[in-house]
């Protein structure tokens, strides 16, 4: 009887190693060309910005994506996307890597909302690439204002300082979908049910760091996306003391600047639920470094 046992038994142990295998490999070809699903850390610009790749594993694999900027480095810029038209749609769609190549930005990500926009097929979308948008909320790029709407808005100063107050006189300011913390608290009633790609930028109690947020979804067996109350608890973690969630879904993206003046994208974007497809938005957020 156990002559005849050990045959099947050898058996199970290869089909499920090769099972292992198998599965092993399927992931590999699952997250082939997008960020490594593996915790980071790498400090950038000569130490003015540090990047941090955070990884969460339960209850679910998510995948996120922070920079965390000081804003006291000698030379930093911020640039809001400005107005491409002086009429109802202000703004043609660009992607994120062309607003970088078109303002020599070094850091950007994706902004408001805009509309028109829908998607209906890899041939039937709005918007392509130049076509006109309006920004969902408030709008200002170096003192011209070019969109109205309500809270919440980031204005930032000539000088680099956030508020969600509004000044005197308007600088940069770019609009959000809502308040994700305030005075360091977490934003009462945020759902923590829906998960998808998310942007977010938030900054510390006096202003001086600067948090850019960017979490991959969508993508099974990548990352799921994240809720609002846990893109919140993200922010909170990096010590955001205020922030607010920007654009999301399939416009979630951030990228930097090499070495070689080449984009790189951080993030692994999907856009038509095709992994690292880049959509053209509205407007963008971005910081010009003197390096």
């Amino acid at each position: 009887m156990l002559s005849k046992l050990r045959p099947r038994k050898s058996w199970i142990i290869r089909g499920a190693t090769l099972l292992i295998i198998l599965v092993f490999v399927f992931y590999l070809i699952t997250i082939s060309g997008r960020p490594a699903p593996i915790p980071s850390k790498q400090t950038l610009f000569e130490g003015a910005v540090t990047y941090h790749r955070r990884v969460y594993y339960f209850p679910r694999l998510v995948i996120a994506h922070v920079l965390v900027i000081d804003t006291k480095t000698k030379g930093l810029r911020t640039v809001v996307t400005p107005p491409d038209n002086n009429n109802s749609r202000p703004l043609n769609a660009r992607t994120v890597t062309g607003f970088m190549d078109d303002f020599d930005v070094q850091i950007a990500i994706n902004g408001d909302g805009f509309s028109p926009w829908w998607s209906r097929g890899p041939l039937d979308y709005y918007p392509q690439l130049t076509d006109p948008v309006t920004p969902n909320g408030y709008a200002a790029s170096k003192g011209n204002i070019y969109a109205l709407g309500d809270d919440p808005i980031l204005y930032i100063s000539r000088r680099t300082g956030f508020s969600f107050r509004k000044p005197g006189k308007v600088y940069n300011a770019i609009a959000g979908d809502r308040y994700l913390v305030t005075g360091g608290d977490k934003v009462d009633g945020l759902d923590d049910k829906e998960r998808d790609p998310r942007t977010a930028i938030g900054f510390n109690k006096n202003g001086r760091w600067l948090y850019l947020v960017v979490v991959d979804g969508r993508q099974p067996f990548y990352s799921a996306g994240a809720t609002f109350d846990e893109l919140a608890d993200i922010l909170i973690a990096h010590g955001a003391h205020f922030g607010m969630s920007l654009d999301g879904g399939g416009s979630s993206i951030m990228v930097i600047e090499n070495e070689s003046g080449e984009s790189i994208i951080l993030n692994s974007p999907i856009d038509q639920y095709v992994p690292g497809r880049e959509r053209p938005v509205g407007n963008h957020f971005g910081i010009t470094l003197n390096r």
